[in-house]
């Protein structure tokens, strides 16, 4: 770090992190921290250096987790960062490249401090090194300012009021990391935590006032997928002179500090976040998904999940119950079609599941939408495709569809929306079939792919039910959606036929002989008609008969069944599923971020 150009290799040498996390303390006036700020290195180009800039960092950080308390210097590199973002905004407008690159460095620098202190030491200590004022060894003061919510809360603003252009992209990115990085507590623990010292600061205090704006800004950078400006075109124009040594310097940090931003961990972390073309959206989703998920406090519901809950269209223009807090509203049209163009992701597959549940707004105007088949479409593609598809991926899916399902005017829509070419399906060609067969093979086919391969006993319950919900609405179907169904009839009802073989061969022994079963009383009537018209019969004379028998039927000798419907019922837990779930897709996702396989304790980890 500093003014002087290294490599990822000599940062364990660098005398600016040794004096930063050395035994001396450094005045947060000190000139060090211009120098410090003020540094650039050879980009990592892959997993592998990624790693190692993380390796790197951690010897760094454990030497000022040893010396914190006696120096103070976490402290005073946190008021240096605070103090800066006070003129951020301001920087923003007048073009103030300098300033906004040292910011972005200062909270680069806090970023990866925290993940390492995080990981050694649980929140009560991490606190303490965030409140330490004395300068003696182990001196605490219990009335010193909490730099922790302070520095939460100049995270949200910044997430929040910092208007994004070329020049801020980074800083926002990192802004979403860090505050992503401040409840990665969860990852090393093995159970759910339902106390936490930063999910208090960020239900409560402070930060609460911030909880509706914050989500509707995430959700907005989710909406927009605004990409990051090329490297090196955006942090300081170039100069006709060739601008000289600071020029050089901070257009080393844009072409190097950036693309660490936007590669991911080491194994297969690497392939996924190559694929993410808009890094900000990315985080910001990730984030959203954390807040959402975070859990209930003693005394107050999470705020988060309340303003997902609960936000409005903004062509709705009537009034939020005031019962209802942390309410703002936003554009569902732009936001409907995100979501239908993002859905090979597990994280906007997530965050559609999340609306579709919990948000009546939401629902009631997806439900509404006329093309309904580009949100659906995307859906079915992953249920097709589901051997290539992990399994918490297929599950949301299937559980958007089911949501859908309860829906009639939904189930009677989609038989009239006509698609052409479906070129995915492969089995056969498509070139003309409704939404709604389509839907049909889909699910069928899941069910086959299910009973044969993972025999998932929730994932074939719920495929049934999507296709039960459906029935009734089933309208002008496909030759081959009918097929289907007939085959999928034919083999379940022979499964259902050998296990009522096995019930009835258990019984037989205690029925006495006078026991005689009833006719089917139904199926006897028909059969009796027919048998009364002759023989070689056609088709067409078959259903004529039916149709005259159904006239004629006593409806008193039939049985009325309900019309049921099935509906998604989310498990009395369900964090104990969505945490672990959320938190995967952080450590599988997320950009620029990455943690020891060997440390994570929420879910089992490959070492690779």
């Amino acid at each position: 770090m500093g003014s002087n150009s290294s490599r990822i290799g000599d940062l364990p040498k660098n005398e600016y992190l040794k004096k930063l996390s050395g035994t001396e303390s450094v005045s947060e006036n000190d000139p060090f921290w211009n120098q410090l700020l003020s540094f650039s290195f050879p980009a990592p180009t892959s997993s592998t250096e990624l790693k190692l800039l993380e390796e790197a960092t951690v010897s760094v950080c454990r030497s000022l987790v040893e010396n914190n308390p006696r120096t103070g210097n976490l402290g005073a590199l946190i008021k240096v960062f605070l103090s800066r973002t006070k003129e951020l905004k301001l920087s923003a407008e007048c073009q103030n490249h300098i300033f906004i690159w040292q910011t972005h460095n200062a909270l680069f620098i806090i970023c990866c401090l925290l993940k390492v202190f995080i990981c050694e030491m649980s929140e009560e200590e991490l606190q303490l090194h965030f409140t330490y004022e004395e300068k003696s060894p182990g001196s605490y003061s219990s009335d010193s300012e909490d730099l922790l919510e302070e520095l939460l809360c100049c995270l949200m603003q910044l997430i929040t009021d910092i208007p994004l252009l070329d020049i801020t992209y980074e800083i926002s990115v990192e802004a979403v990391s860090t505050m992503v990085v401040f409840l990665s507590c969860q990852l090393f623990h093995k159970e759910v935590l339902r106390q936490s010292i930063s999910h208090k600061y960020l239900m409560q205090g402070r930060c609460l006032p911030y909880t509706s704006k914050l989500v509707k800004t995430l959700l907005y950078n989710f909406i927009r997928q605004e990409k990051p400006p090329p490297p090196g075109a955006h942090v300081f124009p170039q100069q006709s002179d060739g601008g000289g040594l600071l020029y050089g310097l901070a257009s080393g940090v844009a072409t190097g500090l950036w693309t660490v931003f936007t590669l991911g961990g080491v194994g297969s972390k690497a392939a996924a976040a190559a694929e993410v073309s808009s890094p900000l959206a990315n985080q910001s989703l990730l984030l959203l998904l954390v807040l959402a998920n975070l859990t209930d406090a003693a005394d107050a519901p999470n705020p988060y999940r309340q303003a997902i809950m609960s936000f409005k269209n903004t062509q709705d223009s009537s009034p939020f119950p005031s019962s209802i807090p942390h309410a703002f509203q936003i554009n569902f049209n732009s936001l409907y079609m995100a979501l239908c163009e993002q859905q090979t992701s597990d994280q906007a597959t997530l965050l559609l599941y999340t609306l579709l549940h919990q948000n009546s707004n939401i629902r009631t105007y997806m439900l509404a939408r006329t093309d309904m088949e580009n949100l659906v479409l995307p859906i079915l593609e992953i249920l097709y495709h589901v051997e290539e598809r992990n399994s918490h991926h297929v599950y949301m899916a299937l559980i958007v569809l089911l949501i859908l399902t309860e829906d009639d005017g939904f189930n009677r829509s989609i038989h009239e929306v006509m698609l052409k070419n479906i070129t995915w399906y492969s089995e056969r060609v498509l070139t003309e079939i409704s939404l709604g067969s389509l839907l049909i093979l889909v699910v069928i086919r899941t069910i086959q792919y299910n009973m044969t391969r993972t025999r998932d006993k929730y994932l074939h319950t719920n495929c049934l039910a999507a296709l039960a919900n459906m029935s009734a609405q089933f309208r002008s179907l496909h030759q081959y959606a009918a097929q289907r169904i007939i085959s999928l009839f034919s083999l379940l009802s022979k499964k259902h036929n050998k296990v009522l073989e096995q019930a009835t061969q258990s019984l037989r022994g205690s029925l006495s002989s006078n026991d005689v079963p009833l006719p089917d009383y139904v199926i006897t009537f028909f059969s009796s008609r027919l048998l009364q018209a002759g023989a070689e019969l056609s088709v067409e004379r078959v259903l004529e008969i039916i149709k005259q028998g159904v006239v004629a039927l006593p409806k008193d000798r039939l049985k009325k069944f309900p019309e049921l419907k099935f509906k998604y019922v989310e498990e009395e837990q369900p964090e104990e599923f969505f945490i672990p779930y959320v938190w995967s897709l952080v450590y599988n996702s997320a950009v620029g971020l990455y943690w020891n396989p060997q440390d994570i304790q929420l879910f089992t980890m490959d070492s690779d």
